[in-house]
Formats: structure tokens, C-alpha cells, sequence
């Protein structure tokens, strides 16, 4: 049980200066209950993952339905674990956040409405935060410093885009895929190999067992603007595996990789010439992909860019980033309504 805060501290009469202020948020957009808590929207406390994997390998993705009962199942167990984590009581808890969207409906709920209950128990303000605004706030977890302008690429199961950070809180998205995200395209790739769920480690696992010049896969619109097309791709490997069905799955998934990465990469570079940018970022789950990792660091240091990865830690889905981000929110935007609700579809 979710211990209450002290009845005699009045935190909403405390003036709390926004280094000092201490967040705890949620993040059950999916199909990992996360929970951290954060001081300052960047000196992490603690951020806890209760990943849900292991439930969902038996079905080969994730199913909406399991992801949002485990959630129920979990939260109170992994909101505990946060604060001994962090040595915190709630009591020392000014405002509590959660991922409001984008994801799946039932998850979000899930998160919402635990965040608004201990919001309302401890009486601190709540804060609805973008899952993706999450993401482009990963980096600044480890660089708290960072200057704008940079270019960001956020690459999920569910989203590729390319995103030019002007400032904190001003995006533009210069490109996003046309069909598949990338994260989706190694999980359908894996999937048809019979290598398992989830299917992005482990294409990178068997790809360093690989050849990557064994197979050249097409890249797609690699030379055509800042949008990206992984749905080709994906059917070319389908495709040479019927034609050469005795081909190691090492090389194929080397060679579908380097594919993948080089369109990622190559446009990445693109963008950040375009508008001058003074660093590149890699955020989201695909971000702890190894190749694409070492990639993005090669060509930005030829590039003569700031490159800017997070710790795997921070790329996959974490409550840390919600904090970071809520805290940014909280101190620019001020509280969000408790009348506000789940946002599957939110755009960035």
C-alpha cells in the first residue's frame, strides 16, 4: 500500500524553486510500468522498470488488453520500489506527472488515473506529459546544459521522425516514415525469421554474428528529402529469403540493419546541415540498437556535429524522461487539469 503523505505539511502553500522541486512520474504507455522520481527535472532519484516482455513473447507483440491489466497489477508495487529507491517520502513530493499520450488507451489510463489519485491524496499538482516531448528529453537527463539548436531523431516500435529542436518546447518535425517505424520493421523482420519477440535486440544480437556486406538491401527514399519508407524493406528481406531460403540469418539481419541504419543516419546528417544545427540526438527505443549507436557517433564526428546519445537506460520507454519533461512543463505551462485524459493519438 501507497503509504499517505504527512496530513500536517501543506505543500500547496510551499513556494518550492523548480532546482529543488521533486516530481515522481509514471509511464505505462505501453507495456513497461515505469516509475521515477526526479529532482530538479534532472538529478534522477530513482527510475524503476517493471518490463512486461516475458508476458507478451508467447503472443510475438505486445497485446493491448494483457499490457493494460498488468499495469493494474503492477503500478502500486513499482511507485513503492521508486521511492525506497529514492529514500523519499511522500511528503516530499511536489507534483506528480504521467504519460497522457501518445499509446495505448488503456495503458495510459492505467497511469493517469494512479497519477491523479496521488496527486489529489498528496495534494501536489498533476502534469499530463507528451510520451515523445519524453523522448527529446532523454539527453538532457545526462547533459542538463545543452544548448539548443539541435536535430533529434526519435526512432520507436511506433514512431521514426526526425525532429528539429529550436528550443525547449518549440519543435518542428522535418521527416517522419511514410508506413512502417522502424522499430516495427525489425520486429516484423525477427518475426519472420523465427528469432522471437522482441525482435530489435535481437536482429542486432545476430547481425554482429553477421556479414553486413554480405546482402545489400535498397534503402529507402534514401536520397529523396528527410522522410523515411521502412515497409520496402522489410518485404526486400522477405523477399531474397524465398529466393535464397538457405541464407544465414546472421547476414540477413546484418545486412537489413546497416540498411535501416544508414537511411537513419544519412538523414539524420541531412537535417542537421540544413538548419545549422549545433548537435544531433538519438532518443527512443530503437536509440540502444549497437550499430545505429556507433553509426550516429562515425558520421557526426565527420561531420564535425556534437553527438548526443543517452544512456540505454534513458532510450527504451522510462518514467525518468516524463519527469524531465513534466518538470519543464510544470514550470512553463503550470499544473494540468484533472479533467484531462488519455490522448492515444497525441502529436508532438
Amino acid at each position: 500500500m501507497i503509504p499517505d503523505a504527512a496530513p500536517e505539511v501543506d505543500r500547496s502553500t510551499i513556494a518550492v524553486h523548480p532546482a529543488e522541486r521533486v516530481l515522481l512520474a509514471i509511464e505505462t504507455s505501453c507495456d513497461e510500468t515505469a516509475v521515477a522520481i526526479v529532482r530538479g527535472g534532472t538529478d534522477v532519484l530513482s527510475n524503476v522498470v517493471s518490463s512486461q516482455v516475458e508476458l507478451h513473447a508467447q503472443f510475438g507483440g505486445v497485446v493491448p488488453e494483457v499490457a493494460s491489466r498488468a499495469h493494474l497489477e503492477m503500478l502500486e508495487v513499482v511507485v513503492n520500489r521508486a521511492l525506497a529507491d529514492a529514500r523519499i517520502s511522500p511528503s516530499e513530493i511536489h507534483a506528480v506527472a504521467a504519460t497522457h499520450g501518445p499509446g495505448l488507451v488503456g495503458a495510459l489510463l492505467v497511469g493517469i488515473s494512479a497519477a491523479k489519485a496521488l496527486a489529489l491524496a498528496w495534494d501536489v499538482p498533476y502534469v499530463g506529459v507528451n510520451h515523445m516531448e519524453g523522448h527529446l528529453f532523454a539527453t538532457f537527463l545526462e547533459r542538463p546544459n545543452l544548448k539548443p539548436p539541435l536535430i533529434v531523431l526519435l526512432v520507436s516500435g511506433g514512431h521514426t521522425m526526425i525532429v528539429h529542436l529550436k528550443d525547449l518546447g518549440s519543435y518542428r518535425i522535418l521527416g517522419s516514415t511514410i508506413d512502417d517505424a522502424a522499430g516495427e520493421a525489425f520486429d516484423k523482420v525477427a518475426r519472420y525469421l523465427g528469432l522471437g519477440y522482441p525482435g530489435g535486440p535481437l536482429v542486432d544480437r545476430l547481425a554482429k554474428e553477421g556479414d553486413r556486406s554480405a546482402i545489400r538491401f535498397p534503402r529507402g527514399l534514401l536520397n529523396e528529402g528527410l522522410d523515411f519508407s521502412f515497409s520496402g524493406m522489410k518485404t526486400a528481406v522477405i523477399n531474397y529469403v524465398r529466393k535464397h531460403p538457405d541464407a544465414a540469418n546472421a547476414d540477413l539481419c546484418a545486412g537489413f540493419q546497416e540498411a535501416v541504419v544508414d537511411v537513419l543516419v544519412t538523414k539524420t546528417m541531412r537535417a542537421a546541415k540544413m538548419v545549422n544545427a549545433k548537435g544531433v540526438c538519438l532518443g527512443g527505443g530503437v536509440a540502444a540498437n549497437s550499430r545505429l549507436r556507433e553509426r550516429f557517433a562515425e558520421e557526426a564526428a565527420a561531420a564535425g556535429v556534437e553527438c548526443l546519445v543517452p544512456d540505454r537506460a534513458f532510450c527504451t520507454d522510462n518514467a525518468a524522461m516524463i519527469a524531465a519533461a513534466g518538470h519543464w512543463r510544470l514550470t512553463n505551462d503550470g499544473p494540468t487539469g484533472l479533467d484531462d485524459g488519455a490522448k492515444p493519438n497525441l502529436k508532438l
